[in-house]
């Protein structure tokens, strides 16, 4: 018979797309089948199309991105009589796998209703509920994920089956009957009854809570009361970094401050934690020193569950140990949990795969970790990368993530934290094995950051001499650059841009470590145009720990040494400067991050020791809340001083105007520089990258600065190092393409 094959390619498997495609058909009297295969969504089908392609595009379910409809008139036979979904045909992975999503509006009144699923912590549907962290291989059917054990009861079976059913080949299809069971666990035994209500009842007496979510555990704990939070701080050694918080949508203006952006982004499917202005109900100890609040809303039929009855905001943070990858297994999590948790809230549904909790800022818009509910999306390549070989991108030692090219399409993995911690290293190496399993990846290059001895490096290094493929090292900052031009489409042949690259550290070519520099260049190549005037980092990795030591260095550049044996008289100031003065285990940086911590600790702010990363730059953010231009920074050779910023320590000039002058004087310093380069028709627009855009001050005053201007900047991909990969592989495929 003559008919037409429809490839539909792009987030097409694990959406309700066949069911939607069945219903679409005969509605339109078609004759064939549809089914999941290697390649995204295949119909085979015969009779009058119409409008039927424009259809599957134009009308497709609520989690389906759709990147192609490609029609072809095809000879077919052996067709039905009817239309059918039929099985799965053939492994291989070149499609796009769902990520997981919250619980959709039908689902949530079903387990608050009278039905059988009521009360039910694991209902979900075509349009919500688990996906990655089920998913054990391609193609995306039941069989493949960690629903194969629980066999459908007819109840279930029946809505399966049933065209006019929203679960209608619902993979992770579930009820009481036949589904994942939860219960409540002290001390190794099961506790009988409702285990939500007994969960509850321990959360309002202040006990700490192990609660197993979608990607792994999570620590719970009632966030209004500051005993409790102290406790969960002292068993888990997390003396101040803010805590997540999970509220009902209801709960949250007592709370925070919710924007109309902020409120679309915490329904998104992705749920992610949104950071919000506070509004101080909560105790101080749930974000010491912060202006914001992180806040998720219930995802999962569980957590809305829990929250009912609990009936409060809970404080629901990684359960880990502080630095460690979160926990995903039953046992795994009595074995490192028991010292944190007075009781478990556990199921037996395995979690495939270990996600965070994703991150976002919506004013300005940016993804701070990109995880849960967001992976493994795909991004398409820029304009003549078309045909880029496959690349597998192993990015940097902070915040790793890894990013897989492959047919026109980026992959970014998740984020997985900091590679110097045993477990995350092997959490590293279990991603790499993982993705490249999941979507049948053949590296034809290896990308790897400039410094040979990240681990991310050095793993990359291997893995490219095993292959027999080359390896690309790629400056750390050109990678921050090319992954903003990427996240935007930038053509590849679209002319060079002013990257303003402003972050902790990277090894730059001249042997220095960067971290402020204005760049200027495309993905091949740049030039370095101008930069932080570098200073001493004393005791080299030491020197992120304790502010301190940067400012001592800052302060005796600037002819203010008699400052810092004032503010630190405590410090051992001779030796760091002799260390300082014979660049012993003391090399010169540029970075910016740095900078931030050095006038943080001239302030007072954490000035021996940072509990955690950012932790003096975040709460300088805080305090900047006065307003003015801030002093001019001197540029000479290149080389932008920022000594005048410790003048005002000298001058007694208010802490919060200090922080304020901070964000303003390098803001105005680097844009200037940028805004040169575009004048001269040397750049073509402004990239802001690199971790320190993720201060919401620094990146609207940059952009203030910019007005005017075309700048590019992140949204959908972190600024920080976990947005490195991207930028890597996109060199390494110019470069190759290049050749």
């Amino acid at each position: 018979m003559q008919g037409w094959q429809i490839r539909v390619r792009g987030q097409v498997q694990g959406v309700g797309f066949r069911p939607f495609v069945w219903q679409l058909a005969r509605a339109r009297g078609l004759r064939g089948v549809v089914l999941n295969d290697a390649e995204g969504v295949l119909v085979r089908v015969v009779g009058a199309l119409g409008d039927f392609a424009e259809a599957l595009r134009d009308q497709a379910p609520p989690l389906a991105r759709v990147d192609a409809v490609e029609v072809a008139a095809v000879v077919l036979d052996d067709l039905p009589e009817g239309f059918e979904i039929v099985a799965s045909g053939g492994a291989g992975a070149e499609t796009r796998v769902t990520p997981d999503a919250a619980t959709c509006p039908a689902c949530l009144a079903e387990i608050r209703g009278e039905g059988r699923r009521r009360g039910y912590a694991f209902s979900n549907c075509t349009h919500c509920g688990p996906r990655f962290t089920i998913l054990q291989s391609l193609p995306y059917d039941r069989a493949r994920t960690t629903m194969a054990p629980f066999v459908m009861c007819p109840a279930c079976r029946a809505e399966y089956g049933d065209p006019a059913d929203r679960r209608f080949h619902a993979q992770p299809i579930a009820c009481p009957d036949c589904g994942p069971r939860l219960w409540l666990e002290a001390g190794g035994v099961e506790v009988a009854g409702d285990a939500i209500a007994a969960a509850a009842k321990r959360l309002k007496a202040g006990e700490i809570l192990a609660v197993k979510g979608l990607g792994g555990f999570h620590l719970a704990c009632d966030a209004a009361n500051a005993g409790t939070v102290d406790l969960l701080r002292a068993r888990k050694r997390r003396p101040a970094k803010p805590f997540a918080l999970m509220a009902r949508e209801g709960d949250l203006e007592r709370i925070v401050s919710v924007s109309p952006g902020a409120l679309a982004a915490l329904r998104d499917p992705a749920a992610p934690i949104v950071l919000m202005p506070s509004r101080g109900v909560l105790p101080e100890t749930v974000a010491p020193g912060v202006a914001e609040l992180g806040v998720m809303l219930p995802y999962t039929p569980l957590h809305h569950l829990l929250l009912d009855a609990f009936g409060g905001v809970l404080v629901m943070t990684s359960g880990n140990l502080s630095g460690a990858p979160q926990v995903i297994g039953n046992d795994e999590a009595r074995d490192k949990l028991s010292a944190f948790a007075d009781a478990f809230l556990m199921h037996d549904r395995e979690i495939a795969r270990r996600l965070d909790d994703s991150v976002v800022r919506v004013d300005p818009p940016m993804v701070l970790r990109r995880a849960r509910g967001q992976v493994p999306g795909t991004l398409p390549l820029p304009p003549g990368f078309e045909t880029a070989p496959q690349v597998v991108a192993y990015g940097g030692q902070m915040k790793a993530a890894l990013c897989l090219i492959k047919n026109g399409q980026a992959l970014l993995g998740h984020h997985l934290g900091e590679l110097d911690e045993a477990l995350t290293w092997e959490a590293f190496q279990q991603a790499d094995a993982d993705y490249a399993g999941l979507f049948d990846h053949h590296p034809q290059a290896v990308a790897i950051d400039l410094h040979p001895d990240f681990r991310a490096s050095r793993h990359g290094a291997k893995r490219a001499e095993a292959l027999g493929v080359p390896m690309i090292a790629v400056q750390h900052h050109h990678a921050h650059m090319a992954a903003c031009l990427g996240e935007n489409l930038w053509p590849k042949d679209g002319g060079k841009v002013a990257a303003i690259v402003l972050d902790g550290l990277g090894l730059g070519p001249d042997g220095t470590v960067w971290g402020g520099e204005l760049l200027l260049g495309d993905y091949t190549g740049f030039e370095r145009i101008a930069w932080l005037k570098p200073a001493a980092l004393i005791g080299g990795d030491r020197a992120q720990l304790e502010p301190w030591r940067n400012a001592l260095v800052r302060l005796d550049a600037a002819g203010l040494s008699d400052l810092a044996d004032r503010l630190f008289p405590e410090a051992p100031r001779d030796l760091a400067r002799q260390m300082a003065m014979k660049g012993i285990n003391a090399p010169l940086s540029s970075s910016a991050g740095r900078l931030f911590d050095a006038i943080a600790a001239c302030l007072g702010i954490c000035p021996m020791r940072q509990s955690y990363e950012g932790e003096a730059a975040m709460r300088l953010e805080s305090l900047a809340s006065e307003t003015g231009p801030g002093p001019d920074l001197p540029v000479v050779a290149g080389e932008i001083d920022p000594a005048p910023l410790f003048q005002l320590l000298a001058a007694n000039e208010p802490p919060a105007r200090i922080a304020h002058a901070l964000h303003a004087s390098l803001a105005r310093a680097f844009a200037t520089q940028a805004a040169q380069l575009i004048e001269s028709g040397r750049a073509q627009a402004v990239v802001l990258s690199g971790g320190c855009f993720q201060n919401a001050k620094l990146a609207t005053l940059t952009r203030k600065m910019l007005a005017g201007q075309r700048i590019l900047t992140h949204r959908s991909i972190p600024a920080n190092d976990g947005g490195l990969a991207l930028g890597q592989a996109l060199v390494a495929a110019a470069k190759l393409e290049g050749n």
